[in-house]
């Protein structure tokens, strides 16, 4: 079965960090972090919370020579950090993100051909370095038309694309549903078509509209929970949602919609 981590990011909201990834760790998630850059590492390190994704670079682009240059240099920092904190993967975009998700770089526009390329450059020595070091970057599809509009590479299709063309064990994509469903939709056969061939280095969830826990919106999510079990994903799903009240009910509705529904019956069977 896959493994559930929670974005400390987006859940008690109220606490420092350090508590929601304790907080998250005691109910039984792995535990995901932003821009590491911002945290207190050592308080971190203390709360015994197993990390499994954090933000894989601070500023830079994939699209052109000295934002490339600068997304290299700062993944070089994260690639220390993660092992500081023994995290294995280590998340990428397009382009830097500001405080509000929006673009720093941002591009009118479809990428032109030689941003393309340019991309597919810079990605395969981003896999270089994750292989060298013992990580795997995943590069995460973004939606344009919510929350990050000018983002180059936001589409599943792109990204997907991409991660294909380098082709290396250290670059993996990171199917983002969330924004997979505001952008393209037909998720359960983009699960199928993305895990097929091999690409899938984690999966991130939300329901649409409002980017909160799932049960909370549109999205089937036991429906693409039984898709990934048929499948025999066995990778990490992750909760990157804001909680739409009490972060513990939260929690709890994410663990429900992914746990198969035999698991179920057998956890509530008398006796246990």
């Amino acid at each position: 079965m896959y493994t559930l981590a929670v974005c400390a990011e987006m859940v008690f909201r109220d606490l420092p960090v350090q508590e929601r990834a304790r907080r998250i760790h005691d109910a039984g998630f792995q535990v995901e972090i932003w821009d590491w850059s911002r945290h207190d590492l050592t308080a971190l390190e203390r709360t015994g919370a197993v990390f499994s994704s954090m933000t894989g670079y601070l500023r830079g682009s994939l699209t052109d020579e000295d934002g490339a240059a600068e997304l290299l240099r700062t993944a070089e920092e994260s690639v220390k950090v993660a092992h500081r904190l023994g995290c294995p993967r280590l998340n990428l975009h397009g382009t830097g993100l500001d405080g509000d998700g929006l673009p720093v770089a941002p591009v009118a526009g479809e990428a032109t051909g030689p941003m393309w390329i340019a991309a597919h450059r810079t990605l395969t020595r981003l896999a270089e370095l994750g292989e060298r070091t013992g990580v795997t970057f995943t590069l995460e599809n973004l939606n344009t038309a919510v929350d990050h509009p000018g983002v180059p590479f936001a589409k599943a299709a792109d990204t997907l694309a991409l991660v294909e063309a380098v082709d290396r064990p250290g670059l993996r994509m990171n199917l983002d549903l969330y924004h997979a469903q505001i952008g393209e939709g037909n998720l359960i056969e983009l699960v199928r078509r993305a895990y097929g061939r091999g690409l899938v280095g984690e999966i991130q969830v939300a329901d649409v509209p409002g980017r909160r826990e799932p049960g909370t919106g549109e999205v089937n999510y036991p429906a693409l929970a039984r898709t990934l079990a048929d499948l025999g994903y066995e990778g990490t799903v992750a909760m990157e949602a804001w909680a739409s009240g009490d972060s513990d009910l939260a929690l709890e509705r994410f663990r429900s919609a992914f746990t198969p529904a035999e698991a179920r019956a057998r956890e509530s069977s008398p006796g246990r």
